[in-house]
């Protein structure tokens, strides 16, 4: 994978985790989007990880 591919997968992915965040929030206040609160700050974890993974190679 190029750098700048990376560099590019890297951006989507934090992006991804905080619409995770944002989907939890959401969440907690009744209004569950397709996964619980808990399920979505583990995706939002995970993408996260994978972002700062991509960032740094």
């Amino acid at each position: 994978m190029k750098k700048k591919d990376s560099a590019k997968l890297s951006k989507f992915l934090m992006i991804g985790a905080l619409l995770g965040v944002m989907f939890s929030f959401i969440g907690y206040f009744g209004l569950d989007i397709w996964l619980a609160s808990t399920q979505w700050l583990l995706v939002s974890a995970v993408m996260a990880l994978f972002g700062v993974y991509l960032k740094l190679t």
